[in-house]
């Protein structure tokens, strides 16, 4: 085990990028989009020196409590059931919490419910496991909606989305709809749009500056996709493609046009974009556990169904504590930050 200097930071970054766990939150590039955390990045090593395991953990200090928090985004990356290499990274991550003086440490991997070997090893290092059964309790949603590509072609996608999907796209294309890549000028636009979507479904937007720091961080790896129609935009998606997976992270539409059906084609122009990329997945992102008809979150569910994927249950979050007492102290901080934010907006202020 061995935390990184910066220097060895592309050897991890082509770690990361050629693992089947790998991902953009545990890309090196994460921590300039998440600039109010510090970070570090542990690594498993062989015999021979070269990586078998690796972790980004983001750290944000709470001056406060004169504590931290460490939390490893979609981590680790490595074979999750090579029970010595998760023992090596968990090491790493108790180095940073004597470091950081931190009382926890939390990791939610890409990894199925089903899988319960690893939740075994996991409860063997000690951590707990938590979850809810809607999906959103956590730091990130335990369902995604996911397209396994499966070496398909575009045609073969194409045919293989459901009727109604397809209908979709055609009228978007009649209705001439135009789907591109745009430049961080279109900032401002695609902002327009989250707010009407934030207002129509009732979620807080990041600022703008997020986004900007979104699309300069990760580079090649993320594109800015606005829809148009009669030259007025539409609808808008930020989208990575990083390690073999394309991942719809933010969407955004207006409130007019809607029956154009703009973001049915944008949707398949960012398929088109992991299959030209060599993608093995597109990957929706999350939904809800209630799949009742007529819950909040169903239509989502059902425009995300329409294009014939399907729905991953993760296992949640792994909690490593180190000071019971200080995590209790910092978790009420919490819900009584996000009770006061509520209360200052119903009064509207």
């Amino acid at each position: 085990m061995e935390i990184l200097t910066p220097a060895q930071y592309p050897e991890y970054e082509a770690f990361v990028q050629s693992h089947p766990q790998g991902g953009f939150t545990q890309s090196t590039a994460w921590p300039k989009v998440k600039n109010n955390w510090e970070s570090a990045v542990v690594a498993s090593r062989d015999s021979r020196g070269s990586l078998v395991g690796g972790m980004l953990v983001l750290i944000q200090p709470i001056p406060q409590l004169h504590t931290s928090f460490l939390y490893a985004p979609r981590g680790p990356v490595c074979d999750l059931h090579d029970q010595a290499v998760l023992a090596d990274l968990v090491a790493g991550a108790d180095l940073l919490a004597k470091k950081y003086h931190a009382h926890t440490f939390k990791m939610d991997p890409d990894v199925p419910m089903a899988d319960r070997r690893f939740q075994q090893l996991a409860q063997q290092l000690g951590f707990a496991q938590s979850y809810g059964p809607d999906g959103f309790e956590g730091i990130q949603a335990r369902f995604n909606y996911r397209l396994y590509l499966n070496g398909r072609t575009e045609d073969q996608l194409f045919m293989d989305l459901t009727q109604g999907a397809r209908r979709k796209v055609r009228i978007a294309l009649k209705n001439g709809v135009q789907v591109r890549p745009v430049g961080p000028e279109y900032l401002g636009q695609f902002m327009e749009l989250m707010r009407a979507t934030g207002q129509r479904d009732g979620f807080n937007i990041r600022p703008q500056s997020y986004f900007a720091r979104m699309l300069e961080a990760l580079g090649d790896h993320v594109r800015l996709y606005m829809g148009f129609y009669q030259d007025q935009p539409v609808c808008g998606a930020i989208t990575t493609n990083y390690a073999g997976k394309t991942c719809y992270v933010y969407g955004a539409s207006g409130n007019t046009h809607r029956e154009v059906m703009p973001n049915y084609l944008m949707q398949w122009e960012m398929i088109r974009w992991a299959v030209q990329t060599g993608c093995t997945v597109y990957d929706f992102q999350g939904v809800s556990g209630n799949l009742q008809e007529g819950s909040h979150m169903y239509g989502l569910y059902q425009f995300k169904r329409g294009f014939n994927g399907q729905l991953d249950e993760l296992a949640g979050e792994f909690d490593r504590v180190y000071h019971p007492v200080t995590a209790k102290l910092v978790d009420a901080a919490i819900v009584g930050a996000g009770q006061l934010r509520s209360l200052r907006r119903r009064m509207g202020r």
